[in-house]
């Protein structure tokens, strides 16, 4: 081990799969001789788990199993922080590409800065994610960078950085739904001046699956921004639909202003009238959903803290 390895600080680097993908790979290859990669994933009988004895150097499978009062996504989490070696902890996702310097920016970013999100640029992979695009320009991808808002995919921090202590963070999320929206309840983040691409979608369904959950998270985790952008979608609607050249030329500039400020090189920006005028309606079919389906499991999130976990 140099003497460059004993200084720096090591990481737990926290993935939760259910089958071993490129970014398990993309990750495994960058963790230096005390860094970590978990990979977590539901029970035995997932995929992944098959790779337990098998997997790089560095690498431990670890079994959350099955969420109670919680989402999938959220129970791993848990579980990975407390499995985790290390006092340095980054979370990312497997449906991204981590290029070879992904996690030595970000500790970097750490050693500067403190706590550190990247940012994430949706892409759609269906016609109907394709729509979203530009709301998710500016609602996700602005926001994330605006709005001290931590993105679970790409993030660091230590366990001290967290308000009020590890131990009521995990118990919130152990009955709650959003990792990310818990984690910005608990941490002060910063966000890195780049972007990283997520594909989204690829089925009508699963695309209306994805808006009532990340709908919900907004209302539940920051209600007065929900309502908010209730009004306005409604307020911005009605503008394209009674002015259509002056409402459809400012929705289609400010989504192209986005686009241009994080790179998003893609003519989505044009689709950002018709999604505006449809928008009313999905929040509408957001607002009555009962339950939606994340991951294989459908969700009853009646509150904040108020999750029921059903049959798919």
């Amino acid at each position: 081990m140099t003497s460059t390895d004993q200084d720096r600080t090591p990481t737990s680097v926290l993935l939760p799969t259910v089958r071993w993908t490129d970014a398990c790979d993309e990750v495994a290859g960058q963790l230096g001789e005390r860094d970590e990669l978990l990979v977590i994933c539901d029970a035995a009988d997932d995929p992944v788990a098959d790779r337990r004895g098998t997997t790089p150097d560095g690498v431990r499978i670890v079994l959350a199993g099955e969420p109670e009062g919680c989402s999938g996504k959220a129970n791993a989490i848990a579980a990975g922080m407390e499995a985790a070696a290390n006092d340095r902890i980054a979370w990312t996702d497997d449906d991204f590409a981590h290029p070879d310097d992904w996690l030595a920016t970000l500790e970097a970013d750490y050693e500067r800065q403190g706590p550190t999100t990247e940012i994430p640029v949706f892409v759609g992979t269906d016609p109907l994610a394709r729509l979203f695009e530009p709301a998710y320009a500016i609602g996700g991808t602005a926001a994330v960078f605006a709005g001290g808002i931590a993105w679970g995919g790409a993030v660091v921090f230590e366990r001290d950085d967290l308000r009020n202590g590890q131990d009521g963070f995990l118990a919130d999320l152990r009955r709650t739904v959003s990792d990310d929206g818990t984690l910005t309840e608990y941490l002060d983040v910063t966000a890195a001046d780049r972007t990283r691409t997520v594909p989204c979608g690829g089925s009508l369904r699963g695309s209306l699956e994805r808006f009532v959950r990340f709908f919900r998270i907004m209302r539940f985790h920051t209600p007065r921004a929900a309502a908010f952008d209730v009004a306005f979608a409604v307020a911005v609607a009605a503008l394209c639909l009674f002015a259509p050249v002056v409402g459809v030329a400012v929705v289609t500039a400010i989504s192209a202003a986005v686009y241009a400020r994080f790179g998003i090189r893609r003519a989505t920006f044009l689709l950002a009238g018709p999604s505006v005028l449809a928008s009313p309606v999905f929040l509408a079919y957001a607002l009555a959903r009962r339950t939606f389906v994340w991951g294989g499991r459908r969700y009853r999130w009646r509150s904040l803290f108020d999750v029921e976990v059903l049959p798919a």
